[in-house]
């Protein structure tokens, strides 16, 4: 028993794969609780075979809150620390006592890595920072979905601590479907049409499922609002923006576009890299050049989740090896290879591309 009383809780469905591996992870808290929201497998009962304390119980119509909501409703109102994970995440160990190590007293949440996706060679992809650890009372999700937490105790919630030590490794099912995110976002517009995070989510939705002109017009919309003022989002809804003209074919407001996103938050490697790599389709390699150079000039990943894995992999690299090799500049392109092909190992292309600038080079070293 540590200082806090500390309770796990989740929900989930269908998922006895992780159940195991879920378990081995969060046994370093005091209590596990979980919603079942109508497993067909048996999820539910492995977790209770592991010791965790399983409410089976449908939630319709199903919305993320609600479901979160419920949960939350399970875990003891003596609790101290709340820990709200799903079943396809993993704590590293001893995660327990850095959390401990930093909560005071009166806090309300706590800040910690979380590594979202990763690349096929098993290095990190998405990483930002998380709050999904809070105090007991006083907090509830909200959204339909992308749900998040919201203060609704009196007075002012308490201070957010902040640890390093603390990683959560996210293994989605690459079974399952977002297919239902769509209409849960358009419904969380609608409920809350001044909340500038949905309606940047909404864009982003369109554009992920190529509805180039409905994302266009949603994120311009998302720009727009007084509330929308965080750079890195609105850099981001630019950049969407600025993919749905390329996809469209107007090149020159796709351009126009991501040197908006520049503009916006020039702290960013995405905008330079996105610029970049629509420069490489159009083959104007000293464009290429200049962008690159910006992109790999800023060395400091943020923690926000406007984070995306290309930029800080080998793409900034592998594009200027392309652009120098088509500038003649071999022995410079050897060397952007080389850092693109170390920081992915095995990517035959970028392996590929390493051997025939090598053999470049050597032959205008021997010339």
């Amino acid at each position: 028993m540590g200082k806090y009383k500390v309770c796990v809780y989740a929900i989930c469905k269908n998922e006895e794969a992780f159940v195991d591996r879920w378990m081995d992870s969060m046994s370093e808290a005091d209590q596990v609780v979980v919603l079942d929201t109508g497993s067909e497998d048996k999820t539910a009962e492995r977790l209770r075979a592991r010791g965790a304390e399983v409410t089976v119980e449908a939630i319709s119509p199903w919305r993320f809150d609600r479901a979160r909501n419920r949960s939350l409703e399970l875990v003891p109102p003596d609790t101290d620390i709340c820990v709200c994970t799903d079943l396809d995440e993993v704590f590293h160990p001893g995660w327990r006592e850095a959390l401990e190590k930093v909560w005071v007293p009166g806090a309300g949440q706590a800040s910690y890595r979380y590594t979202w996706s990763f690349n096929a060679d098993g290095s990190e992809g998405v990483v930002f920072w998380y709050e999904k650890i809070h105090a007991r009372h006083g907090y509830q999700w909200v959204h339909p979905v992308h749900e998040v937490l919201r203060w609704t105790g009196e007075g002012q919630p308490g201070p957010i601590v902040v640890t390093e030590e603390i990683q959560l490794d996210h293994h989605p099912d690459p079974k399952k479907s977002r297919g239902q995110y769509l209409q849960l976002l358009e419904l969380s517009v609608e409920e809350e049409p001044g909340d500038d995070r949905n309606v940047h989510y909404l864009g982003r939705e369109y554009m992920y499922r190529g509805r180039w002109d409905d994302c266009i017009r949603t994120l311009k919309g998302h720009l727009a609002m007084p509330s929308a003022v965080w750079r890195d989002e609105r850099a981001a809804s630019m950049r969407y923006i600025a993919k749905s003209y390329w996809e469209k074919g107007e090149t020159s407001q796709a351009r126009d576009w991501y040197l908006r996103a520049i503009t916006e938050a020039p702290h960013l490697r995405e905008p330079y890299t996105d610029l970049a790599l629509m420069l490489y389709y159009q083959r104007e390699w000293e464009g290429v050049l200049y962008f690159t150079s910006c992109a790999l000039a800023i060395t400091v990943r943020p923690r926000s989740y406007i984070c995306e894995a290309a930029a800080w992999g080998s793409l900034p690299h592998d594009l200027r090896a392309i652009a120098l090799y088509n500038t003649g500049a071999y022995p410079e392109a050897v060397e952007e290879a080389e850092k693109a092909a170390e920081l992915e190992p095995g990517n035959e292309r970028l392996q590929n591309n390493l051997k025939l600038m090598k053999e470049a080079a050597g032959k205008r070293e021997f010339t």
